[in-house]
């Protein structure tokens, strides 16, 4: 066999088609990696309760070509795909846009989450809170308790959300002072008084 060509031709003769212990198993490894189930260990443990007596070696070599004809690449993370849905749907990558809607098509929830999600970010960059009324009722009709939890809060304060998705008028540059004026504070570790914080506040002005 000097002139073989790869590894496996010298596994070729009276060795080649001789039976072994995971055969009865493997159709239930092929099911097992189809449901997603990808860990040789895992995979192992579970057919020896099914009476497999062979060891994790043979289990572990079987399933490596699977592995190396997976798709390459690990599916995106939690913050990835909030990061993808939060972000306006024409200023995403097109490689990007294609991932959110794999991952959209294999969850109707989060597609659902998707949808109102960006309706929310329409009223609020188009000042539409006349909208807010059907928007609600839109989420209320799906099976989202969070997003149930977050409309409680809001109706909660209707007058006040509606008013700020519609008028021009915010209070960013208040806050914006407020922010300001606790950074000061805790550089002095609370231990300063009103007076030596109100005169840092106005040299810092």
């Amino acid at each position: 066999m000097a002139d073989a060509a790869s590894p496996e031709d010298l596994f070729q003769g009276q060795w080649q088609n001789r039976r072994t212990k995971l055969d009865d198993f493997k159709p239930y490894l092929h099911e097992r990696w189809a449901e997603g189930c990808t860990n040789a260990w895992t995979l192992w443990k579970e057919i020896q309760t099914h009476g497999y007596t062979g060891g994790y070696g043979a289990v572990r070599a079987y399933l490596r070509p699977f592995r190396d004809t997976a798709p390459e690449g690990r599916p995106p993370s939690p913050r990835t795909v909030a990061g993808w849905i939060l972000t306006q749907p024409d200023a995403l990558a097109e490689k990007d846009r294609l991932k959110l809607k794999s991952v959209l098509a294999h969850c109707p929830e989060l597609d659902a989450l998707t949808g109102h999600v960006r309706s929310f970010g329409q009223m609020l960059t188009q000042r539409q809170g006349e909208r807010l009324p059907e928007w609600t009722a839109a989420v209320r009709a799906d099976d989202l308790p969070s997003m149930h939890t977050f409309v409680n809060g809001l109706e909660r304060d209707l007058g006040a959300v509606t008013a700020g998705l519609t008028l021009p008028w915010s209070s960013g540059v208040v806050e914006g002072h407020v922010n300001r004026i606790k950074m000061i504070k805790r550089q002095m570790y609370g231990r300063a008084g009103f007076k030596l914080l109100r005169k840092r506040v106005l040299l810092a002005s």
